[in-house]
């Protein structure tokens, strides 16, 4: 009993304060800025494209419900999935499977990219625990930096692909696009698109973080890169 409880006192004695946890998470991205780059642009390009399918769909829903028939007839012109009995607008499977499988190859690109950095970083973590780190810090500290990421990418994602639709509706369909646009509806998509791109990192990051968080020092510290 008495060496169990010296056990969880030194664990309580071990403290990585969250400041320093971002401090720390932070410059890990920067020393790795252009690998990290690569891998928020591709979660911009996929959160993009999710942000734009949604709120596309959104302003369609506004335009045929502002325009009738006429905004109708432009609707299934311009190739919307528009069903007309009941006047509901979706996005096409096409959109919808475009929309998955951008996500699902950002989420093998983030995977690969993290197993990377852990590779590269065998060293670091092994000193991080011989000097008394615990998993769950080193845990944290890949998680923040993927936080980080995440967010970064995806609200640039987010906005980006709604402003693309805004766009592309404009030029379409003229400024009468917006008369019955649902500002909850598209602030929904836009808040959708953002929790999906930083889901979708967590998701990415969350093997890798593991394998760093479980390593034994001995192994990281002899490990070659």
């Amino acid at each position: 009993m008495s060496a169990a409880n010296g056990h969880r006192r030194v664990q309580r004695l071990i403290v990585l304060p969250w400041a320093a946890s971002v401090e720390i998470a932070w410059r890990n991205l920067r020393v790795r800025f252009l690998r990290n780059v690569i891998t928020v642009i591709s979660l911009v390009l996929a959160v993009a494209f999710l942000s734009f399918t949604m709120v596309n769909v959104d302003l369609a829903r506004g335009y045929l419900q502002s325009g009738g028939e006429t905004a109708m007839a432009h609707l299934l012109r311009a190739g919307y999935d528009v069903d007309a009995a009941s006047g509901a607008v979706g996005s096409s499977a096409k959109e919808r499977w475009i929309a998955v499988l951008s996500l699902l190859v950002c989420a093998v690109g983030i995977v690969n990219a993290q197993l990377m950095a852990v590779t590269e970083r065998f060293r670091e973590i092994g000193i991080m625990k011989c000097l008394g780190a615990l998993d769950s810090m080193v845990l944290r500290l890949f998680l923040l930096e993927a936080s980080m990421q995440g967010l970064a990418g995806a609200a640039v994602g987010s906005l980006l692909g709604g402003l693309g639709a805004a766009l592309l509706a404009l030029l379409r369909f003229g400024p009468s696009a917006f008369a019955g646009l649902s500002f909850a509806a598209l602030l929904g998509s836009l808040g959708l698109a953002l929790l999906a791109g930083v889901g979708l990192c967590f998701v990415g990051v969350s093997y890798p973080a593991y394998v760093a968080a479980r390593m034994q020092p001995v192994v990281a510290m002899k490990a070659e890169l």
